[in-house]
């Protein structure tokens, strides 16, 4: 997918395992786990050669998203003597959360740009693969791998419509930002093919209303990017002017708005939760009832599922059944479990991405900030980075994009060219 410099970097374990993490994302959630096993093992061994030899430890943590997401974690750790959970919720949650080191991971083992480069092929190219199964399925066509239990309805593989439908409007993006990398002659026609196969999946196969969100501020930014900067202040229409157009022309996205706003309504008059929308709404009210109460430092790790249940129970008693889950907004789980101290840490790991992804070229800044933006978005409505999947959809994401931060060469010793070429 991509262009090779001219010398080759020889594979061996630690880049095969770079390559195989990569494109895991795109398969079942058991070969994801198998390659994060791997690979924290491997980083482990790459840490202790370095300090055995006595070198720096400063590529270790490049940039500022990598220290951050470390003390992160720690403090994550630490909450767990405060936690009103169990010790095993507040284990399971901790290794939920322990994806985020997947970034500081990537950024330890990835040596050069040639790798970084090769590595975004092989999760693309992961990508690509669901894509065209969505497809394969859509007209009708059975695949022995399509083990999600959607698959026959909503056309997702391994994951649910949800999950896919983000993935595949980042995808979209990847493939119009990092386009100039491609080794083609017409890049630019292929990449629209692509993204234009992306994007019918997102509005018009797929249900996922978190997607069609996405994929229409990822548009709406490749535009603003692409525009004449006199024209720009247009650019806060467009996501109006879209989903207009959208709910004119889709009647998914027609559904899906409508339905929103009708359950919110019913909601509102009648406390009604047997709804999409109801349920989402009843675990927002309830979780920030929770940080209220424990406004500073939360009540911790782990916790999040006795304390809506111990909310619901108090405040709705006569319908009251007790559940296990999160509650569909990453925010407000970070702030359930550590409060304002694990809603500053958040924001400022977000703030964190934003500020390492100015470092880079043009095509790789607009790819990392678009990814930024799916995730910000898409944490508004689902625990994205929580959830299984997605999560290290999410992480893997943002940590190739990352390593071209650390690796990126002078223009005149680039062995790409960063200008997008018919």
């Amino acid at each position: 997918m991509f262009s090779q410099p001219t010398t080759m970097t020889p594979i061996n374990f630690r880049t095969f395992l770079i390559y195989f993490s990569a494109v895991s994302v795109a398969l079942p959630i058991a070969v994801i786990s198998i390659s994060k096993i791997l690979l924290f093992l491997c980083a482990l061994a790459v840490i202790a050669n370095r300090w055995r030899h006595h070198r720096s430890s400063a590529a270790i943590l490049p940039g500022a998203t990598s220290p951050l997401i470390l003390l992160t974690f720690v403090i994550l750790a630490a909450s767990a003597l405060w936690s009103t959970g169990t010790t095993d919720e507040a284990l399971t949650s901790l290794t939920k959360h322990g994806k985020l080191l997947l970034i500081p991971i990537f950024l330890c083992l990835i040596r050069s740009r040639h790798e970084a480069l090769i590595a975004l092929a092989f999760f693309m190219g992961g990508q690509a693969f669901l894509l065209v199964s969505t497809w394969m399925m859509y007209i009708g066509i059975s695949l022995p791998w399509a083990i999600s239990k959607e698959a026959g309805v909503s056309y997702a593989v391994f994951s649910s419509y949800l999950d896919q439908s983000i993935m595949t409007a980042v995808l979209a993006a990847l493939c119009w930002h990092m386009r100039c990398y491609a080794p083609v002659r017409y890049r630019n026609p292929i990449a629209l093919i692509f993204v234009g196969l992306a994007l019918i999946c997102v509005f018009f196969i797929f249900q996922g209303r978190t997607g069609h969100v996405v994929a229409i501020a990822l548009i709406s930014l490749a535009i603003f990017w692409e525009m004449p900067r006199k024209f720009r202040g247009l650019v806060f229409a467009i996501p109006f002017v879209m989903a207009l157009l959208l709910v004119s022309i889709s009647d998914k996205v027609r559904h899906g708005f409508v339905e929103i706003s009708s359950s919110i309504e019913y909601f509102n008059k009648t406390g009604d939760i047997s709804t999409s929308s109801g349920t989402r709404l009843n675990l927002w009210h309830r979780s920030l009832q929770s940080i209220g109460q424990n406004p500073w430092l939360g009540t911790g790790v782990g916790s999040w599922n006795r304390e809506f249940n111990r909310q619901e129970a108090l405040h709705a008693p006569k319908t009251f059944v007790e559940i296990t889950g999160n509650p569909h907004q990453e925010y407000l789980l970070w702030g359930v479990e550590l409060g304002i101290l694990g809603l500053t840490l958040f924001c400022a790991m977000l703030l964190a991405l934003f500020r390492d992804s100015l470092r880079l070229e043009p095509p790789e800044r607009r790819a990392l900030q678009s990814i930024l933006t799916a995730l910000a978005l898409s944490c508004m409505f689902n625990c994205s980075l929580y959830d299984a999947l997605i999560g290290d959809f999410f992480c893997v994401a943002l940590a190739l994009l990352l390593a071209f931060s650390i690796h990126s060469a002078p223009p005149e010793h680039s062995t790409v060219s960063p200008t997008p070429s018919t």
